[in-house]
């Protein structure tokens, strides 16, 4: 089932989230470090 959200931000990057161990990880540019950040699987 597909949920629409509406988000307000500074900016967007669309990743593919790779293997780490038993999880998932999604590298971010340095100067996100510190910002809060909202993570939504689109597939």
């Amino acid at each position: 089932m597909k949920v629409k959200f509406e988000i307000y931000g500074e900016e967007m990057i669309e990743k593919v989230v790779k293997s780490s161990g038993n999880s998932g990880r999604v590298y971010l540019p340095p100067d996100w470090v510190g910002h809060s950040v909202k993570i939504i699987r689109i597939d």
